[in-house]
């Protein structure tokens, strides 16, 4: 049997891969929402009050719940002419104190914050100003601290890794 952190990573690591999916779905109704509001305008001359809310809101969504997944895959953006340099050794310890530092205290923060933002948002029935369809926002709203709870349990997977590289000089999967 693998040892408890390979047995965390993994189990995070498949959460994420799972959540990941789930989000790219969301794209279905993204490029539906959009087809369908081209050929209303374009075709019927119809154009919808909706379409422009749904899709910010449909993109947003899977912009922000990707950042996890992206996250787990490496796509984030990085210093590569440096870190590339490094031994794995220095990129798990740099890496594992800017997790510890930076990472986790400021989505914890941000966690916060966007989660009572989105309650009060809930709680006074907020809605849009950009259209005259006026969606209910809290929804959308609650996305924000969606992503830095989904970032938070990523960010230990990743912290695992790295600090596992840092004592081994091995990377574990990524």
């Amino acid at each position: 049997m693998a040892p408890l952190h390979i047995r965390i990573v993994r189990a995070i690591d498949r959460f994420t891969d799972t959540t990941g999916t789930w989000v790219a779905w969301l794209n279905v109704p993204l490029v539906l929402s959009v087809s369908y509001e081209v050929i209303a305008r374009y075709a019927f001359e119809s154009p919808t009050i909706w379409s422009y809310d749904v899709t910010y809101m449909l993109y947003g969504t899977i912009f922000m719940l990707g950042a996890a997944y992206a996250l787990h895959k490496g796509a984030h953006i990085r210093t590569d002419f440096f870190f590339e340099k490094w031994s794995i050794r220095t990129r798990g310890v740099i890496d594992s104190i800017a997790y510890i530092l930076f990472f986790f205290p400021s989505l914890a923060l941000f966690l916060i914050v966007s989660g009572a933002e989105g309650w009060y948002a809930f709680e006074i029935g907020e809605t849009s100003e950009q259209t005259p369809w006026r969606p209910i926002l809290w929804p959308f709203k609650m996305v924000v601290p969606l992503t830095c709870l989904l970032l938070l349990i990523q960010g230990v997977s990743e912290t695992i890794k790295c600090v596992y590289a840092a004592r081994t000089g091995i990377e574990l999967e990524h």
